[in-house]
């Protein structure tokens, strides 16, 4: 099966190019995407210093599986998932199947192989070509793991569909499942781009009482309000650690500091902002993946504060993801808003240039 995909270069670039995909084997799907959203780790993987078929966000249609497969038949739609659970390691069996040992590309190290289908089944020019978290959903077709893949059990459009099982995810996973905030209690989200509106959606789902948004631009805390801030704040750049602002939600908060923050801007210099927010015992949580070494004046942890750094919003694909397609079905999750533009596969350079540029909540590649 010929594919048109898009290959990170691994020197920051990328190109639209035909691959093969071959028929599925053992536990593996033969999948047609019709959706794939995007974020900014799929513009980092274009400098991952190596080929790839790019992408991690996707839904489709699984048009063949292999003999091994026992949940899916040729015709089910499906939303793919990048932290492929093996179920019988250690951290599976404890409960945490977004950091699988055995398949988990991230806690290995590795963003690309983990959980990979047989490597030989997706080929470039003849020679074989990984792809992006064994996924690789910037691509006509793509070849999965059965573990890859959690079937669509509401009416929802291919695009909605597409960014449950990344920023959605992360975001409402975050709030409920690591955080675990509680009814009425305070929460503040600095930075307000896909992730961060998925967690104010999810701080509105748990409950919360005050959820107050903060960014530097006025046009998404606009968009944050519709999401359900009740509060917002329009932070200055110049604010060093967001520690004015930090003195701003603390007026709000009588004085104390909400219960709860969350840090959603993938800024490194701010990594230990949402300590400044939080009361003394409260909860802050990074959620946009900082990786680099930041500094943090330790003062910011008086007193008795929790700092957690969760991946995936601890996602159990097939316990999690369910629940977020029936929150949507009840019109509590808002997906179909979220996706501001959808893009041809051939235009995918503008689709990054508005997503740097803040343009969209969230842009989707529609095949």
């Amino acid at each position: 099966m010929q594919a048109k995909a898009a290959i990170a270069t691994g020197n920051g670039s990328f190109t639209i190019q035909t691959i093969d995909v071959q028929e599925p084997q053992g536990d593996e799907l033969l999948i047609e995407m019709k959706a794939a959203g995007l974020c900014h780790t799929d513009y980092d993987s274009m400098s991952w210093g190596k080929s790839l078929v790019m992408g991690h966000e996707g839904a489709g249609i699984i048009r063949q599986v292999g003999p091994a497969v026992t949940k899916f038949k040729p015709g089910d739609s499906v939303i793919l998932n990048w932290a492929i659970p093996c179920g019988r390691c250690f951290q599976c069996q404890e409960g945490n199947q977004h950091i699988c040992e055995v398949n988990s590309p991230v806690t290995a190290g590795n963003r690309v192989s983990g959980g990979h289908a047989t490597l030989e089944s997706t080929t470039l020019d003849g020679t074989p070509i990984e792809r992006s978290f064994s996924i690789g959903t910037l691509s006509e077709w793509t070849l999965v793991r059965e573990a890859a893949a959690v079937k669509l059990i509401v009416d929802m459009p291919f695009p909605s569909a597409a960014i449950v099982s990344c920023g959605v995810m992360t975001g409402y996973g975050s709030v409920v499942n690591a955080a675990k905030v509680k009814p009425g209690r305070s929460v503040v989200v600095l930075g307000t781009g896909g992730v961060g509106l998925n967690v104010i959606q999810g701080a509105r789902i748990a409950g919360a009482g005050m959820i107050i948004a903060v960014d530097v631009n006025e046009n998404r805390l606009n968009m944050a309000r519709q999401y359900g801030a009740t509060h917002t704040l329009l932070a200055d750049r110049a604010d060093e650690g967001l520690l004015q602002a930090a003195q701003q939600v603390k007026a709000m908060t009588n004085g104390r500091g909400a219960d709860y923050a969350f840090e959603c801007t993938a800024i490194p210099a701010l990594g230990a902002a949402p300590l400044a927010m939080v009361r003394n015992a409260g909860v802050a949580c990074q959620v946009s993946g900082i990786e680099q070494t930041i500094s943090i004046d330790m003062n910011l942890f008086e007193w008795d504060k929790i700092y957690i750094n969760p991946l995936y919003g601890q996602c159990r694909p097939e316990i999690d993801m369910p629940i977020l397609m029936n929150l949507y079905q009840k019109g509590d999750l808002i997906l179909d808003d979220l996706v501001t533009r959808t893009y041809a596969l051939d235009n995918l350079n503008q689709a990054f240039d508005d997503m740097l540029a803040g343009r969209n909540a969230k842009g989707v590649i529609v095949f």
